[in-house]
Order: C-alpha cells, then sequence, then structure tokens
C-alpha cells in the first residue's frame, strides 16, 4: 500500500488536486511538503492534530515536512470557517504565541535537522516585499471573480451571521497564503500543502497562481475536518472547554479523558485517523468494539495512543493508574504526582489545613465542605446507606475521623459517592 492509499484508508483525504499526479510524485521522489499553523494563541488544539497526523504520516513515508508558522498571516486572520472578523494579533503577543506552537510541533514529528524536517516563519519573506510590488507580482493573476468563487470567501459574503461580510484585510489572505506556497517552492522545492479541508481554497489557489507564474504544477491534498458523528466540531469538553496540545491548559490526564469519552461512532474512525497501529490491528481493535461497545475497548485504545503522542509515554502511564482510580481501583502505589492531574480534573475539591487533617475531622463534615452531600444529615444517610467511598473503600460509619494515616499520598485524600461522583482533598 503507497502512502496515498494509506492515507485514504485511514480516512485522511477529503480532497487532492490531481490524485494520480501526485501520487506518482511521492512513489517517485522524496517530496518536500509544508502544511500552515496560524499563532492566534500560544498552544494548538486537537483540531490542529489533523494537518499534523498528515505531515508525520508522509514524514515517515520518506517525505520532508516544513511547517509554517504564520508570523505575517497571522497579523491578518484566515477568514476560512470563521463568521466574524478576526482580531489582529500585536508583534510581542504574536512572538509569544510562534514560540509556544513551534515546540510542540517539533513533539509532534520531530523538526530536528536528522529527520529532514524544518519550521519557518512566513514573516521572513512577506517583511521585505513591499505593497505595490505585491500586487504586481502576485496581485495580478489571482482574479476577483476566481478569489469570491471560494467558498472561505462567499460563506462570508452570504452568510446572515456577519451582515458586514469581510474586511479586504482577511479577503487577501487567500493571496497571502498562495504566496507562501509559491515562496516555499523557491526556497525549499515544496510541491505539496496539506491541510484540512477548510483550506481547500486557499491551497488550490497557492497551485493556480504559481501555474500562472509558469511554474510546475504543485499539489494540494485535504482531509476532512474533525467531526464527530453528528457533524459537529470536536476538541471541545462538555463544559465547552477547548482542548489544548499544552499540558498547562489541558492537563494530560484530562486529555487522555477527552478521548476516552469520545462516542462508540466515532472511537474507530478516529483510530484510524491518529493511531500508528497498522490497519489490521485497527481492524482486529474495530471488531472487538462492534462485539462488546460497553468495554470501551477502541476508546480506551484511542487515549492511549493520542495521549502518547502528544504528550509522551509517561503522561499515559499516569492517565492509565489515575483513570484505574476513578473506576474504583486501588489507590495503592500512587504518589502525589499521580493524583494531581485527578484534582485539578474534578469539580469538587477542597485544600485543607494540615493542622486539621492532625486533629481529626470527620466524615461527615468532609463530605459537606466538599460538595458531595448538601448537609450533615444528608452525609450520614449516604454513608448509612452505603454510598461513600474513601479512597475508594467504602465507609462504613458516619461517626469516622479522618486522620492522617487515611492519606492515599502524602496530600491527597480521594473522596466519592456513588460510582462515579468524586471529589479530592489536598492537604496544604
Amino acid at each position: 500500500m503507497n502512502i496515498l492509499e494509506d492515507l485514504a484508508a485511514r480516512g485522511l483525504i477529503a480532497d487532492c488536486t490531481s490524485r494520480d499526479g501526485l501520487g506518482e510524485l511521492l512513489a517517485s521522489e522524496s517530496v518536500t511538503l509544508y502544511a500552515g499553523y496560524d499563532p492566534t494563541s500560544a498552544s494548538l488544539h486537537v483540531g490542529n492534530l489533523v494537518p499534523a497526523i498528515m505531515q508525520a504520516r508522509l514524514q515517515r513515508a520518506g517525505h520532508r515536512p516544513i511547517v509554517v508558522v504564520g508570523g505575517a498571516t497571522g497579523m491578518i486572520g484566515d477568514p476560512s470557517g470563521k463568521s466574524n472578523e478576526r482580531n489582529l494579533l500585536d508583534p510581542d503577543t504574536l512572538a509569544h504565541n510562534l514560540d509556544g506552537i513551534r515546540g510542540q510541533l517539533s513533539r509532534l514529528f520531530g523538526l530536528e535537522a536528522d529527520r529532514g524536517a524544518m519550521i519557518v516563519n512566513n514573516a521572513d519573506w512577506f517583511s521585505s516585499i513591499g505593497f505595490l510590488e505585491f500586487l504586481r507580482d502576485a496581485g495580478k493573476h489571482l482574479t476577483i471573480n476566481y478569489m469570491l468563487a471560494k467558498d472561505s470567501v462567499k460563506s462570508r459574503l452570504e452568510g446572515t451571521s456577519n451582515p458586514a461580510g469581510i474586511s479586504y484585510t482577511e479577503f487577501s489572505y487567500m493571496l497571502l497564503q498562495a504566496w507562501d506556497f509559491v515562496e516555499l517552492y523557491r526556497r525549499h522545492g515544496c510541491r505539496l500543502q496539506v491541510g484540512g479541508s477548510d483550506q481547500w481554497g486557499n491551497i488550490t489557489a497557492g497551485c493556480e497562481l504559481h501555474r500562472k507564474l509558469g511554474g510546475v504544477p504543485l499539489y494540494g491534498l485535504v482531509a476532512p475536518l474533525l467531526l464527530d458523528s453528528t457533524g459537529q466540531k470536536m476538541g471541545k469538553t462538555s463544559t465547552g472547554e477547548r482542548v489544548w496540545l499544552d499540558p498547562a491548559l489541558t492537563p494530560p490526564f484530562a486529555f487522555y479523558q477527552y478521548w476516552l469519552n469520545v462516542a462508540d461512532a466515532d472511537a474507530p474512525r478516529l483510530l484510524r485517523m491518529f493511531s500508528w497501529r497498522s490497519l489490521d490491528e485497527l481492524a482486529e481493535l474495530e471488531r472487538v468494539h462492534v462485539a462488546n461497545p460497553a468495554a470501551r475497548t477502541a476508546q480506551k485504545a484511542l487515549a492511549e495512543d493520542m495521549t502518547t503522542w502528544v504528550h509522551g509515554a509517561d503522561a499515559t502511564a499516569r492517565s492509565l493508574k489515575v483513570t484505574n482510580v476513578l473506576f474504583g481501583g486501588s489507590v495503592e502505589g500512587l504518589d502525589d504526582a499521580s493524583l494531581a492531574p485527578l484534582h485539578a480534573a474534578v469539580e469538587k475539591k477542597l485544600d485543607l489545613p494540615r493542622a486539621e487533617l492532625d486533629a481529626g475531622i470527620s466524615i461527615v463534615d468532609l463530605l459537606t465542605r466538599t460538595g458531595l452531600a448538601t448537609s450533615r444529615g444528608e452525609a450520614r444517610r449516604v454513608v448509612a446507606g452505603g454510598g461513600v467511598y474513601l479512597n475508594n473503600n467504602r465507609v462504613e460509619a458516619s461517626d469516622l475521623i479522618v486522620k492522617p494515616d487515611h492519606l492515599a499520598t502524602p496530600s491527597y485524600v480521594l473522596l466519592r459517592t456513588g460510582k462515579k461522583t468524586y471529589a479530592v482533598v489536598r492537604v496544604v
């Protein structure tokens, strides 16, 4: 199976400018390819993993990826998939964001010189081009009619959510990205641009501009957007928080849990897209998953594979330990570093002064102060009903006094009511 067939089998091809031509090129030589990442934040999010996995798979097939961070285009704003004008970034914010995503992309598929990958900033060439020069060399080759026909522009002009339409600033984005492709071919021999399907208009504009300039054929390859089985964009938690790649913004445990909780209908498809397992192994995983969805075999494999790729094997191991605790497993052998992600993830938590723990605090007080019970009376009733667990061990009596020897780790006590409602007490 060649690389295009592999990408197609994994659901990573939505469109291609010339499937036969690109296939022949990829089969005959090591091809330089690029994807652009706009630095609108100091961290990438899970939606950015679509172009990243395309680049990583092509890299493993012997091709050379270039990461383009939009130091110039990031100051403009890509209208693709947006209903409103984006805020422009000041130079300091832009530099901060560039530093953040550069390290993340390096971890995803390696930007070391010996692996052939590289990272460039399109400000390096746009900063030396004057406005009139750019209009003369690039602007005259793509007509307004051509640009208006692109979905990224048409949707903004016809959309009801933004009656103001689109500014000339964002309208020019397509031409700027097209020039990126031309410049990358001139500097690095880049023949292929990859991205999500929302970038199709911008990518094909680059191919067309290079053709108008008399250059060799350039190619575009786009993957489907990251949508769930209901057609909604993925990448946000149930509470509406975006899932970031920066562990300070989305802890690895929360990242792991995001993938562990995807719908049964989505897990096999996402595994094919993102997992480094063979297609045969994934087919067997899907067979097991379909036979017994309740076992969540596909989700477990997806969560492990995604967390390992983005955060490393150690983060995955820690997430597995904490997840086991969430399903009633033993806390034996855990340390503060293991339970810290759970403390960060749960809604119910309490910082308890160590002096209070040393003196002893009743389980009833802990249940009410953490919010696991609304009153002392309710706390006693839940204990009497056998529904309270301390470090996943059932509490037998409501007169239990919690002391330092009840700590699960040097700084944490784990409380649970019922099967899934947790609270974490941190001793400070």
